[in-house]
C-alpha cells in the first residue's frame, strides 16, 4: 500500500491547522490589547467620575437654567467687567443696542429675569449688580 497520498492529505491539514492556530493567536494578542485600552479607559473615567463628585459640593446650585437668548451670556459678561452696579442703559450700551425704549425695556426685563433666577440683584431702583 502507498501511504504517500495519506501522508500528503495530513501534511495539508497540519497546514491549515497550524495556520488557524496562527490567525487565531494574533486575534487573541489583538484582543488582548483591546482588552486593556478599555480597562484604562474604564479607569480613567472612574477617576474622573470620583474627581468630578467630589468638586460637585463646590459648585454653586442653581435651581433655575440660564435663559437660552444669547443676549444673557452677554449681559454677565457686562457686569464682569464692570466695577459696580449698572444702570439699565448701560447695558444697552454694553450689547451694542441703541438706547430705544424698546430696547431699553427688553434689557430691563432680561435683568428683571436674571433678579429672578438669582444671578443679579437690584441694588436700587434701576441699577443691577451681580450678585456676590
Amino acid at each position: 500500500m502507498n501511504i504517500e497520498p495519506l501522508l500528503d492529505a495530513l501534511d495539508l491539514q497540519e497546514d491549515a491547522a497550524r495556520a488557524l492556530a496562527d490567525d487565531l493567536r494574533a486575534q487573541i494578542d489583538d484582543l488582548q490589547t483591546r482588552l486593556r485600552e478599555a480597562e484604562t479607559h474604564l479607569e480613567h473615567l472612574a477617576i474622573t467620575r470620583k474627581t468630578i463628585t467630589g468638586l460637585a459640593d463646590r459648585l454653586p446650585a442653581h435651581t433655575q437654567e440660564m435663559p437660552e437668548h444669547p443676549d444673557y451670556p452677554r449681559i454677565l459678561a457686562a457686569f464682569s467687567h464692570g466695577t459696580g452696579p449698572l444702570r439699565v442703559k448701560d447695558v444697552c450700551e454694553a450689547l451694542g443696542h441703541e438706547l430705544l425704549p424698546k430696547n431699553v425695556e427688553g434689557t430691563r426685563a432680561k435683568l428683571k429675569r436674571l433678579v429672578k433666577l438669582g444671578i443679579l440683584t437690584e441694588v436700587d431702583t434701576g441699577n443691577f449688580a451681580r450678585k456676590p
